[in-house]
């Protein structure tokens, strides 16, 4: 499997192979890793897998994109990933647990399920990102020993990324992680979990600004070129490939667990701030898996909602950017939106490096009434945001209704899935796509419900411990210089 950029000029080497660009993050020209063509998965792959577990399934599927590190390394390094040790802490000594679970609220007359929520917070940070940075972890690790080399981890996060990335990092031989988020924006349980870690390979730094800010210095650190190449930069931005490829699988196993026969279809609704996340589910769908719609929730910073709306891509700047009690989607440029745009304009680099020319000189483009924003239906999409206002009420109505507790991203998926539901066929069942347990907004969920989430007793007060954190204004030289001072 070969890797091209979503703007044409992937580098050297050219077309090169997943490790080539695990490494990396962008591509020299700026644009994003994708596959040189999707692979196609058979009915006889969908009957043969259905009955896996996680890490059997994960190696199925990442066979197909990796390459370049032998068969038996490669499903060595899944299964040390996807364990129940790792992600099951909450229902500890079942080995049979599942990783990732589905939450059924409503079941039809037949007894199947019929809207619920696919569990994917159950890795050691909480939150749907630990599923893809566990095994990026142990990629990195492996890669890095083969090669004799080290890596600095520079990364942007509105919330859960950062803790998932050093959660997974830490402790990692050849491996620094400098990790930037906008101070003061993210949850105290958040922050607590970032800043508190004392591990020495682990730097925290919160800019004054938004989270599009550091995602900026992020990509300016990135496309210096001379810089990176000295301090051997690297990414665990779900900009890195190797993240969206691990988040494709469980889209299968979410599949596999709502339906009885590959015959059937389900809808997904993804909360998305970066686009990564439902970027995986576009890609499984396109792989052949029986998708019948995939719907995108997000909350007042509606920029994708808008584009799914109208065709207009307008990323908002800094100060346009709310500030919201679903934190981790408080993003006005999503990064990966540019794979998705990459297929529904053909696949054509140049289309796609003219077009984010336009976003990279703070412009916004227009595919209303062509050809291209005619695929949206095509693909499978929809969209919806939700409010403040929403989140509260989403959150009180399924705790009433149903006796489940969900995080204020999880909420506004459920709120746009329950406002799209006429859009996806009769029969099929739609699963909300779980991104946090609520401890991790609890402030939200005291406002809401009037008492506090359940937290795992390893985690009580955290808040409390010592917070290790460097503030800084959001430059590029600043940042530059913190980094070369200490690799």
């Amino acid at each position: 499997m070969k890797y091209i950029s979503t703007r044409g000029h992937a580098g050297q080497p050219q077309n090169p192979e997943f490790c080539d660009i695990l490494l990396g993050g962008l591509a020299p020209d700026g644009g994003l890793y994708l596959p040189e063509s999707y692979p196609q998965v058979t009915r006889a792959e969908l009957d043969g897998w259905r009955g896996l577990s996680y890490a059997d399934l994960a190696f199925a599927i990442l066979s197909k994109f990796i390459t370049d590190i032998p068969p038996s390394d490669l499903e060595a390094i899944c299964r040390k990933t996807y364990t129940a040790e790792v992600y099951c802490h909450a229902r500890a000594g079942d080995e049979r647990a599942e990783i990732t679970p589905v939450h059924w609220l409503e079941k039809g007359a037949d007894g199947r399920g019929r809207f619920g929520l696919l569990e994917l917070s159950n890795g050691p940070t909480l939150a749907f990102k630990d599923m893809a940075m566990q095994l990026l972890g142990n990629l990195f690790e492996y890669v890095l020993a083969k090669r004799g080399e080290t890596i600095n981890i520079l990364g942007a996060t509105s919330g859960d990324t950062g803790s998932a990335a050093e959660y997974a990092m830490r402790g990692k031989h050849g491996v620094r992680v400098f990790m930037l988020s906008p101070h003061g924006k993210m949850s105290a349980f958040q922050r607590a979990q970032m800043y508190s870690l004392q591990d020495d390979n682990i730097f925290n730094i919160a800019v004054t600004g938004m989270f599009d800010d550091a995602q900026d210095i992020v990509k300016a650190v990135s496309n210096d070129h001379a810089f990176k190449a000295k301090h051997r930069i690297g990414a665990v931005n779900s900009i890195n490939w190797a993240r969206v490829a691990a988040q494709i699988v469980y889209y299968f196993k979410g599949y596999f667990a709502a339906t009885q026969s590959n015959d059937e279809q389900v809808a997904f609704c993804v909360p998305s701030g970066n686009f990564g996340n439902i970027c995986a589910g576009h890609i499984a769908r396109r792989m052949g898996l029986p998708v019948a719609k995939l719907i995108l929730a997000t909350n007042e910073n509606d920029v994708l909602d808008e584009f799914f709306r109208t065709g207009v891509y307008r990323p908002r700047k800094a100060a346009e950017t709310h500030v919201t009690s679903s934190p981790s989607m408080d993003i006005s440029k999503a990064s990966n939106f540019e794979r998705f745009v990459f297929d529904l304009v053909g696949r054509d680099p140049e289309r796609v490096a003219a077009l984010w020319a336009e976003v990279d000189a703070g412009r916004s483009f227009d595919l209303s009434g062509t050809p291209e924003f005619a695929r949206i239906a095509e693909f499978g999409f929809v969209s919806g945001a939700s409010s403040h206002a929403d989140r509260l009420a989403t959150i009180r109505k399924v705790y009433e209704q149903y006796g489940v507790m969900v995080d204020t991203h999880t909420a506004d998926g459920v709120k746009v899935a329950w406002e799209r539901i006429g859009e996806v066929p009769t029969g099929v069942p739609v699963l909300v796509l779980e991104t946090a347990l609520p401890v991790k907004f609890a402030e939200t969920i005291r406002e809401a419900l009037g008492r506090d989430p359940e937290r795992p007793a390893d985690l009580e007060g955290i808040e409390r411990l010592p917070q290790r954190v460097e503030v800084m204004a959001p430059e590029v030289d600043t940042i530059k210089r913190f980094i070369a001072e200490r690799v």
